[in-house]
């Protein structure tokens, strides 16, 4: 019984942050499925294959991914350094501007301006809010329950995308961006008023300093910053072997996502309620494998094993998505998105159990920068290939050979994972170098 109330005593703090991130979560993904077709008839009026929405969402994907390379680790540093709460804040404070101008209006000249305000919301926030969060959450838990607690935080982000899929198969069309704003409003403001730092910012005096000599102090600051996350990752075998993983498995993935949904149209004349359905579907079996199965084999089999399962599952997705034959082959190939979501939670434990809690931060948006330059490179493939298959120009009939080359990467990417030898913990190394956490 006393263990029972240390443990929800422990994750208290986590409610504060949980509960808007929730929030912000499904209000992004109620706008996934209507982007698609928002974008295509207002770039593409009255077609269903849009080469130009899928060239300019890979244009997208390429300069997010180069800024988020320095972005990610600098982000993470900054929370090191200056705590999570700010950080926080911004990150869920920039998607609100981009879809308050589809909400105004969906002509061709605001859906251009969308992806301008969109593409500096995804360098900030696209998995910056994830770091952060998990650095957050490193602060106020202790190492045996981090893998479970990681688990909890991706398991309620696939409950926030099934909400938010179930609210966009059945609210009209042009409801979904007021409500969708509404929700990302309330998320920084319940943030200011009921988070609470877990980490003392690091405070210093420069009264003496001139601007010029502030900024080459803050440059300077920074390459240090991120040299030493860059030794710190290549310097454990652990963290060096999860961000090749991490950046194949993206690299893959990343072009997936990029071009599924146009893909689904253009082959099979799927509409907003057909990818609600599979969004919803997915999401639905996710909550179930990371809130419930993955906390439960975690102790018995450990990170490695659930990492290199997942893979497997990523790799069956891929295949099934990419050779669909008929328009229920991708309800199938969805069903092993329950399996594939374990990779998120695998990843973050491994590197949380390899970093020291003063590292946290710098370890998880290094290897999130690593992430970010296999987002940016995907695109660079994936979206010309993807529209030359869905054209009448393709060499052959396979509308979905681009997703079947990206299946190549997740299976490099489970080489790299059985290779993997986890270090022992080390969140407990140099006492001199870790930050005090304000919960602990």
């Amino acid at each position: 019984m006393a263990n029972w109330q240390n443990d929800v005593r422990e994750l208290r703090p986590l409610i504060h942050l949980l509960l808007p991130l929730c929030v912000h979560w499904i209000a992004e993904e109620m706008t996934v499925s209507v982007l698609v077709d928002v974008t295509t008839g207002a770039l593409c009026p009255g077609q269903s294959t849009c080469s130009q929405a899928i060239y300019i969402n890979g244009v997208q994907q390429t300069i997010v991914g180069v800024f988020k390379m320095v972005v990610l680790p600098l982000l993470g540093q900054l929370a090191d350094e200056h705590g999570r709460k700010p950080l926080l804040l911004l990150t869920v404070s920039t998607t609100i501007i981009p879809f308050g101008l589809l909400a105004w209006n969906n002509s061709k000249e605001f859906v251009y301006a969308y992806y301008v305000l969109r593409t500096i919301s995804y360098i900030i926030s696209q998995g910056s809010i994830f770091c952060i969060a998990v650095a957050y959450t490193a602060d106020v838990v202790s190492d045996s329950k981090r893998a479970a607690v990681f688990s909890w935080i991706t398991g309620l982000f696939s409950a926030s995308h099934v909400l938010g899929n179930f609210l966009a198969r059945f609210l009209p069309e042009k409801y979904i961006f007021m409500v969708s704003i509404v929700l990302l409003i309330f998320c920084p403001v319940y943030m200011q008023l009921f988070l609470m730092e877990t980490v003392e910012p690091t405070l210093k005096s420069n009264k003496d300093s001139t601007c010029l000599t502030k900024s080459l102090k803050v440059v300077h600051k920074r390459y240090e910053s991120m040299r030493d996350s860059a030794i710190l990752v290549f310097s454990s075998p652990t963290l060096r072997s999860i961000s090749l993983v991490s950046f194949f498995y993206e690299l893959g993935m990343s072009g997936i996502t990029s071009v599924l949904l146009y893909y689904l149209k253009a082959a099979f004349g799927f509409d907003k309620n057909q990818f609600s359905e599979i969004l919803m579907m997915v999401g639905i079996g996710s909550i179930a494998s990371q809130m419930l199965l993955l906390p439960l084999i975690n102790p018995l089999v450990g990170e490695k094993i659930i990492l290199c399962i997942a893979l497997l599952a990523s790799i069956a997705y891929a295949l099934l998505y990419g050779l669909a034959w008929a328009a229920w082959v991708p309800y199938l190939g969805a069903s092993f998105g329950v399996i594939y979501v374990l990779v998120k939670p695998a990843t973050y434990a491994i590197i949380s159990k390899a970093s020291s809690s003063a590292n946290q931060g710098k370890a998880q948006g290094f290897i999130a920068g690593v992430q970010s330059i296999a987002s940016l490179l995907s695109p660079l493939v994936m979206s010309p290939l993807t529209s030359w298959f869905l054209s009448s120009d393709a060499p052959f009939n396979c509308k979905g050979f681009s997703i079947v080359c990206a299946s190549i990467c997740m299976v490099i990417s489970f080489c790299y994972a059985c290779l993997i030898k986890p270090d022992a913990s080390s969140s407990r190394d140099s006492e001199d170098d870790v930050e005090t956490p304000l919960l602990s």
